[in-house]
């Protein structure tokens, strides 16, 4: 996708080094904006495999206002491991256990899991119950029966819960705008990680704005990304220029089954890509 190269390319050549909070280190630019016509196909990174069971996973564990990893790990989804982990090895039941025993406990004990699995109020916990409010309910019935709206909000940075969180939200909100019998959305991040998070952020939110254009009756528009401290980690350097080496190809298809007519229904049989041909994989390190 031209619109992710010219970002990486914008990072590069108009950052700035930028200390973080995990002491990697960043090459830091702040405000920048990508759009994307979810008509000219489902903007699914080429120029690197993006692991798409992880999108729709994530998105479901999202929906169904989920905060525990076993619902991921049981679906063999990696991508939240690390921060329960982090917070397990600072507990006096840590023997030394690596992460892939903590996972493999995770999965094979409940009470485990419950303890030790749980992430505190983050983005699932916000949608479906911030202080009360049903956000998801209220959106898809605010589009059906609103949709000139300008209020059309879900937002995930709930202030009175940050602490509780074993990260804050990055991708803090999103407004959703109805015309012409399309929906779009326009999603706002704090913080960018554009190697390993932004491919993901893109394709996640692209993918959950057609699924509330199907429910409502809508066709699905555009997807526009505005990021707050868009960087790449030092240590990802080398990744994407490698991929800056790379011509990206055509966008592949997704379809959804058609029969699905309320967003909770959604399992992951009903997603289907079609014409995806990326390059090969890169693999770069999570900073915790």
């Amino acid at each position: 996708m031209k619109q992710y190269l010219d970002l990486v390319k914008n990072v590069l050549n108009e950052g700035i080094k930028k200390e973080d909070r995990t002491g990697t280190g960043t090459i830091s630019y702040f405000g920048y904006q990508m759009r994307f016509n979810l008509e000219d196909g489902f903007p699914l990174l080429t120029t690197k495999r993006v692991h798409l069971k992880s999108i729709i996973h994530e998105l479901l564990w999202f929906i169904a206002g989920d905060t525990n990893i076993k619902y991921l790990v049981d679906h063999d989804v990696r991508i939240w491991n690390e921060w329960p982990y982090a917070a397990f090895q600072k507990s006096a039941e840590y023997q030394g256990e690596t992460i892939e025993e903590f996972v493999e406990k995770i999965k094979t004990n409940d009470a485990f899991a419950k303890k030790y699995g749980n992430l505190g109020p983050v983005y699932g916990k916000q949608w479906r119950n911030f202080n009360g409010v049903d956000q998801l309910e209220w959106l898809i019935n605010e589009i059906r029966k609103n949709p000139t709206s300008r209020r059309l909000i879900i937002s995930a940075w709930n202030p009175s819960e940050i602490e509780d969180m074993a990260l804050p939200p990055c991708h803090c909100f999103m407004q959703f705008y109805v015309n012409e019998g399309k929906l779009s959305c326009q999603l706002y991040q704090r913080s960018a990680d554009i190697f390993l998070g932004v491919p993901f952020n893109i394709a996640s939110y692209s993918l959950f704005t057609m699924m509330i254009a199907q429910v409502c009756n809508l066709k699905p528009g555009t997807f526009v990304h505005t990021i707050g401290d868009a960087h790449i980690y030092l240590n990802h350097l080398e990744q994407v220029n490698r991929q800056l080496k790379r011509e990206p190809r055509a966008l592949p298809t997704m379809r959804l089954n058609p029969n699905v007519k309320s967003i909770y229904d959604f399992t992951f049989e009903d997603f289907t890509l079609e014409g995806y041909d990326p390059h090969k994989g890169i693999k770069g390190k999570v900073a915790v």
